[in-house]
C-alpha cells in the first residue's frame, strides 16, 4: 500500500523527467481518473512551490549579506572609522575604489536592512502557515487510525447558521434570556427493522446523542430512543417513542441470514444530503477491513451520511448495513453483514422476552425492476438526526 511519502517521491521523479515513458503515461492517466491522486498532486505542487519561493528569498538575502560583509571587512591599510546613521561605525579603505553598483548596494542595505529582515520573516511565516494548514487539512479529513472513515455526516455549518438566526430573532424581540435552540450536529441513515417501530442504524451515528429524530421522505418525523448498541459490529437498534405512532406498514424486504456471494450486484439508499441518494456496485470481498469477517467490502462510492443505510442484493434481500469506507482505496466501502444483525435481534428476544421483534418474512421486491424496488423502499429509509 503506497503512503503519501511514496506518492510525493513519485511526483518528484515525474517533475524531474526521471520516469520511464510507460510509467509517466500511467501516472498521467491516473491523475486524470483518480480524484484523490489528483488532489495529492496539487498539494505537492503547492508545497514545493512555496518551499522554492522561500529558498529563492533566502538565497537573495544571503547574497546581499555577503556583499555587505565583503565591503565592510575588506582588509587594506590605512583603515578609517566612519559614522553611519544611528551611531554605527564601519571600516572604510581609502584605496578601495567602489563602483556605482556597489555604492548603490551599500545605500540600499543601509536604508532597507529592516525591510529585508521583515520580508524574510514573512517568507518563513508563509512556509510554516502553509505547512500548518496542510497538516490541519489532513487532520480534519484523514481517516481513523485504522485507515477507515466512519460515514456519519457533520452538520456543524447548519448548526452555526441556526444558532446565529436564533440569537438574531431573540435580540430583535428583546428577549436576551432566550435559551439556544438545540440543533442536530450529526446525521446518518436508518431503516425499518420491524413494522411496529424498530429501526436499524450504525452505532457510530448515534454516538454521544442526547436525543434522536427520525425523518422520512415525506417529512414525517418521529422521536426515537436507543434500545441497544453493538459497537463491535457497528450496529444500533432504535425504537419510535411517539405515542401517536402506529406502524411503518408491511416491510417489503427480508433480512438474509446467510452469506452473500462474491461479485453479486448490490445497491443502497442513504442520506449523504437532504434528499435520498441511490448507489450501486458489487460485493468485492466477503470480509471487511483487515479481514474482519463481520463485514462485507463493496465497490460503491459512499459519502458521510450514508452510515446506517441498507445494503440490498438484486432480489431486494437486505444483506448488510453500511458502515464506513477506506480512503486510500478508491470505491472501497464496508457494511456489517445482515447475519450479525439477525443474531443481535435473536439475542435481544432472549434478553427482553416482553419485546416483540417481528422481522419480515416475505420479500415483495423479488422480480421487480430496480426503479420499482426503490419506490417501495423509500418509505422505509430515514434520516437519523443526532442532537447533543
Amino acid at each position: 500500500m503506497q503512503t503519501e511519502a511514496d506518492y510525493y517521491a513519485l511526483f518528484e521523479a515525474y517533475q524531474r523527467g526521471e520516469l520511464a515513458a510507460g510509467a509517466r503515461a500511467s501516472l498521467e492517466a491516473r491523475l486524470g481518473a483518480e480524484q484523490r491522486l489528483s488532489q495529492l498532486y496539487a498539494e505537492y505542487l503547492d508545497l514545493t512551490g512555496t518551499l522554492a519561493a522561500y529558498g529563492e528569498r533566502r538565497r537573495t538575502r544571503q547574497t546581499i549579506s555577503h556583499l555587505h560583509e565583503a565591503m565592510l571587512t575588506a582588509k587594506a591599510t590605512p583603515v578609517f572609522e566612519e559614522k553611519a546613521a544611528g551611531g554605527l561605525t564601519y571600516a572604510v579603505n581609502p584605496r578601495l575604489s567602489l563602483s556605482r553598483t556597489e555604492q548603490k548596494l551599500r545605500e540600499f542595505w543601509s536604508g532597507h536592512r529592516a525591510t529585508v529582515g521583515v520580508a524574510a520573516s514573512v517568507a518563513v511565516l508563509a512556509v510554516f502557515s502553509t505547512l500548518t494548514g496542510l497538516s490541519l487539512w489532513h487532520s480534519a479529513n484523514a481517516p481513523t487510525a485504522s485507515g477507515v472513515r466512519e460515514l456519519r455526516r457533520e452538520v456543524a455549518q447548519i448548526v452555526r447558521k441556526q444558532d446565529a438566526l436564533t440569537r438574531k430573532v431573540a435580540t430583535q424581540m428583546g428577549d436576551v434570556a432566550t435559551p439556544a435552540v438545540r440543533t442536530n450536529k450529526f446525521s446518518g441513515t436508518g431503516f425499518a427493522l420491524t413494522s411496529d417501530g424498530y429501526l436499524v442504524t450504525s452505532a457510530h451515528v448515534i454516538k454521544g446523542a442526547d436525543s434522536l429524530l427520525i425523518e422520512g421522505r415525506d417529512h414525517q418525523r418521529y422521536h426515537a430512543e436507543t434500545v441497544f448498541t453493538d459497537k463491535k459490529h457497528d450496529l444500533a437498534i432504535l425504537r419510535i417513542k411517539d405515542r401517536d405512532f402506529k406502524t411503518f406498514g408491511k416491510l417489503p424486504y427480508t433480512f438474509k441470514a446467510g452469506q452473500a456471494d462474491l461479485g453479486e450486484r448490490v445497491y443502497t439508499l442513504g442520506y449523504p444530503r437532504e434528499d435520498v441518494v441511490y448507489g450501486e456496485g458489487a460485493l468485492s470481498a466477503r470480509s471487511g477491513y483487515d479481514g474482519d469477517s463481520a463485514f462485507y467490502q463493496v465497490s460503491i462510492p459512499l459519502n458521510p451520511g450514508n452510515s446506517g443505510g441498507p445494503l440490498l442484493d438484486a432480489q431486494g434481500n437486505l444483506i448488510g448495513v453500511v458502515s464506513s469506507r477506506q480512503d486510500d482505496v478508491l470505491g472501497a466501502a464496508f457494511a456489517t453483514k445482515s447475519s450479525y444483525l439477525v443474531r443481535l435481534v435473536d439475542s435481544l428476544k432472549n434478553r427482553q422476552p416482553d419485546s416483540d421483534y417481528r422481522l419480515p418474512r416475505f420479500n415483495q421486491l423479488i422480480g421487480a425492476g430496480r426503479p420499482q424496488q426503490i419506490k417501495r423502499l423509500q418509505d422505509f429509509v430515514f434520516v437519523v438526526k443526532v442532537y447533543e
